[in-house]
């Protein structure tokens, strides 16, 4: 009796690209099974590339978190800042096997079009990603909406899925798997990221920063991590000592960021702190300064020290 050879093992880099603000992290961090990226209702939270990994039942998907893809115009999308996240958005396409396009249920505008073309353009394979199905009420009006955006575009597949509520995620790993080479995981399977703990410190706090200021100061703040160093605790286990400098760029900034008797700062730094536990499952000293750089998000030298790609 003939037995059914077992499916081939699959791995390979995908690029997770879209507009800003349709939910890349949180589908990246649904596939990792953990907050590997961090998240905001504010556009262009993510600013650095990340590679989530999602090890599954056969294969493992290295999904490439990017900045969202935006036109260039206009006071903010032409700062320096913007420049070099749309520098590593498209950088991203580079060296990867195929790329999921994650677009908001119910809309498509130009920037989901900037998107689709420069993935054409690359040559790779494109899964359509329709997230955030759970916001549409009328389900029936999914289905016109679907026929309209692939009409006349070429994807390898099309799932609509809701990353937040972890729905239509399995069928969507199963398609991607399929744009993936046959080979052997690319990383062990207890790897989650390619980034450090320093790094996840840092990105940590900024998505306090993001969430609790980004209706004052969206895009006027950074975090630079100056120490980060691991010793002994007799409780936990080991300790994470870390000292981070959160960077403005006016004095008024930050004021608002230190907030009266420097109540809002505790704030930011606790919650940091509690994530940081969470995700390096040890205890963490954080400490926590605010400083002033005039101009930071416009000159690309003072981006290449803060660690921008």
């Amino acid at each position: 009796m003939s037995q059914t050879p077992p499916a081939a093992h699959r791995a390979g880099h995908l690029a997770v690209i879209g507009r800003p603000n349709v939910g890349k992290s949180t589908l990246v961090n649904a596939l990792v099974g953990a907050n590997v990226s961090i998240v905001s209702n504010r556009p262009q939270t993510t600013r650095h590339r990340l590679l989530g990994i999602a090890t599954v039942p056969g294969g493992q998907l290295v999904l490439v978190d990017t900045p969202g893809l935006h036109r260039e115009g206009g006071k903010l999308a032409s700062s320096a800042l913007n420049r070099v996240l749309n520098r590593a958005a498209r950088g991203a396409l580079e060296g990867v096997d195929a790329a999921a396009l994650v677009v908001e249920a119910g809309r498509w505008d130009e920037e989901d079009t900037l998107a689709y073309d420069t993935l054409r353009a690359s040559g790779l394979p494109v899964v359509l990603v329709v997230n955030q199905v759970d916001r549409i009420a009328d389900k029936a009006s999914l289905l016109p909406y679907l026929q309209k955006v692939t009409e006349a575009r070429d994807f390898a597949a099309v799932h609509p899925v809701s990353a937040l509520k972890r729905t239509g995620l399995e069928s969507l790993v199963a398609s991607l798997l399929q744009q993936l080479p046959e080979q052997p995981a690319l990383y062990g399977e207890d790897e989650i990221t390619d980034r450090s703990q320093r790094f996840l410190a840092g990105e940590l706090l900024r998505e306090q920063l993001m969430r609790q200021l980004g209706a004052e100061l969206p895009y006027a703040t950074t975090v630079e991590i100056e120490s980060f160093t691991e010793e002994p605790s007799p409780k936990a286990g080991v300790m994470y000592r870390i000292g981070a400098v959160i960077w403005v760029e006016r004095e008024g900034q930050k004021a608002i960021v230190i907030g009266k008797g420097g109540m809002r700062l505790r704030d930011i730094g606790k919650r940091a702190r509690e994530r940081m536990e969470q995700l390096f499952d040890a205890k963490v000293f954080l400490q926590t300064w605010v400083r002033v750089r005039e101009g930071w998000s416009d000159d690309e030298s003072a981006l290449r020290t803060l660690g921008y790609e």
